[in-house]
């Protein structure tokens, strides 16, 4: 057809004209011809010639734009959805403006979220860990003269394991553990990062990038000790490292002064302090100044053989059967003299020393927050050292038995009911939880506050119990709440682990007297009392967990931080009726 030619002609030069006119505007260049089908319905009839072109007129389309409008700037370059962004290597924060032109920006957009620094630590570390990865707001880093690259991505992964094993092994919940990694590694620029807390086994994985191969370090807790003392330091280095932006080097020189440093207090003064935790003890349940001496008597004893125990290598189960027989030993002595001295009152003092009271609490908090395979362990653990004390009292009790046939009609509870003088446990019960903040390795300015924290669990739980007559659980499950949230308050106030201020408080609560009738009921042949009353003790035992965890929960959610708002909350699982 003769109008072929014509055709093309006309539907090249048009769209030539046109982008010459956006061309010298600074549009870009079309990358696809316009089709001949968007001018046929103007192609005159056959013969017809095609008049020409005004000078000052060009044919344009109705998505051009208008004249005096400036188009958008193009791109410096195109990508793919799959490369990595310029600045999500890990070291640099993402430049204003670039969250948008992302990749990994969703459909519905990405909040603006500030994570102020007058907040604590754990909670600003909380709220990201809880985010979705592409949701975290980038690491903002102190640039300084002497770091052009950053630090080396294996050296930050090492830091952040070691403290992670001085937290996981010093009792901290996995929560705490894991926000305290991911703070440290988000500190010094590492941005795609996952923490993994199980128990025995802590492992951090880093992706520089969607099409790199991630980075992956883990490492093994062998020995787990009790020491707050290394633990409120090791919080001050986390906190300084997320706050102040101090260096790697100085980082690592922080934790190897943690490391160096001795223990607050020497070993015969933890032997000491266990004598006083169990005299302390057996006063609570009425027993006078010979029970208090025989009861640190027989825990001193206890504590002595576990330790050369544990000397020799013998595993912890073991090293709890024999320091539970020493205090149920000389309890015995006292019944089969037939003394005034409550022997059920020597015994029952000796078992506060020993139920482990700050695994207990941090394996339901760890269940209470999702760490199920964590909190398994620990609840584990728990039952293998509970059953240790078992073995260790029901071996003694049983000889006694056989020696003095009349022990199988003694019924101590009925005793431990009569006692009721205030001022005494009062004054027991804080001299108890000042034995614990020893025992637990604290730091000197904080046993004042365990102490006192302490003696107010004991007066709600007197409170509730005794003069109110409610029932016990719940009276120690409110008693246990309100240790939690004073320890809650005094963390975020001083910036540190709320576990000195927590475990120590909860010592006056600890389910000792019905361990013992459990035990007692069992050497005697009553099968059905005593696991009555041991299922009262575990009870007991989970109702003061659940308190303690209610009571920083407690805080947490009515005390939020500057910031917090922005940040979103602290978002937890969300599940329906199972599913």
């Amino acid at each position: 057809m003769a109008s072929d030619p014509q055709r093309g002609q006309r539907g090249t030069d048009g769209p030539k004209a046109g982008g010459g006119s956006r061309t010298d505007q600074g549009a870009p260049e079309e990358r696809k011809p316009q089709s001949d089908e968007a001018h046929s319905a103007f192609t005159p009839p056959l013969g017809v010639p095609y008049p020409p072109l005004p000078e000052d007129e060009h044919p344009t389309s109705e998505f051009a734009l208008p004249s005096g409008l400036k188009p958008e700037a193009p791109p410096e370059h195109e990508g793919s959805a799959f490369a990595p962004p310029g600045s999500t290597t890990g070291q640099t924060p993402l430049p204003v403006g670039a969250t948008a032109m992302s990749a990994f920006t969703p459909p519905h957009g990405i909040p603006t979220i500030h994570l102020t620094k007058e907040a604590p630590w754990q909670d600003r570390m909380r709220t990201m860990l809880r985010m979705p990865i592409h949701e975290r707001p980038v690491p903002e880093r102190i640039e300084r003269a002497d770091e052009e690259a950053g630090p080396a991505i294996p050296r930050v992964l090492d830091l952040t394991l070691r403290i992670g094993e001085i937290l996981l092994a010093g009792g901290e919940g996995a929560e705490d553990v894991e926000a305290a990694m991911f703070g440290v590694a988000h500190a010094y620029g590492l941005e795609r990062v996952e923490p993994t807390v199980t128990f025995t086994l802590l492992s951090i994985s880093y992706q520089p990038s969607l099409v790199e191969d991630p980075v992956t370090a883990s490492r093994t807790v062998r020995r787990r000790g009790v020491d707050y003392n290394r633990l409120s330091a090791v919080f001050r280095l986390v906190d300084a490292i997320t706050s102040d932006g101090i260096t790697l080097e100085e980082a690592y020189r922080g934790l190897a002064e943690i490391r160096r440093n001795r223990h607050p207090y020497p070993s015969w003064g933890l032997t000491l302090a266990s004598g006083l935790l169990s005299g302390a003890a057996s006063m609570l349940v009425g027993g006078g100044a010979l029970v208090f001496f025989a009861a640190a008597v027989g825990s001193m004893l206890g504590d002595r053989l576990a330790w050369l125990a544990s000397g020799r290598g013998l595993p912890e189960f073991y090293q709890f059967v024999v320091a539970a027989m020493p205090p149920a030993a000389v309890g015995l002595a006292f019944g089969l003299a037939h003394s005034n001295v409550q022997a059920s009152a020597v015994i029952t003092g000796g078992l506060f020393a020993l139920i482990p009271g700050r695994a207990l609490v941090a394996g339901v908090q760890d269940g209470l927050t999702g760490y199920y395979i964590t909190a398994s362990a620990r609840l584990l653990e728990v039952g293998y050292l509970v059953v240790g004390i078992v073995v260790g009292v029901l071996s003694v009790l049983y000889v006694g038995l056989q020696l003095n046939p009349a022990l199988k009609h003694v019924n101590p509870e009925q005793a431990f009911k009569l006692y009721n003088q205030p001022p005494v446990q009062i004054m027991a019960s804080m001299l108890l939880a000042l034995a614990f903040c020893v025992l637990l390795q604290q730091e000197r300015h904080t046993v004042a506050f365990a102490t006192i924290n302490g003696g107010v669990a004991w007066v709600v739980y007197g409170a509730l119990a005794v003069t109110a007559d409610f029932n016990e659980v719940p009276s120690t499950a409110i008693a246990a709440g309100l240790v939690g949230l004073f320890g809650q308050l005094l963390s975020r106030y001083r910036y540190a682990s709320a576990l000195p201020y927590v475990t120590a408080a909860i010592g006056p609560l600890l389910p000792g007297s019905a361990t013992y009738f459990g035990l007692l009921n069992f050497a005697q042949g009553h099968l059905i009392d005593g696991f009555s009353s041991l299922i009262k003790a575990a009870s007991l035992a989970l109702a003061i967990a659940v308190g303690v965890n209610l009571g920083g929960e407690v805080a947490r959610l009515f005390l939020r931080a500057p910031g917090a708002e922005e940040a979103g909350g602290r978002r937890a699982a969300k599940r329906t009726r199972g599913f």
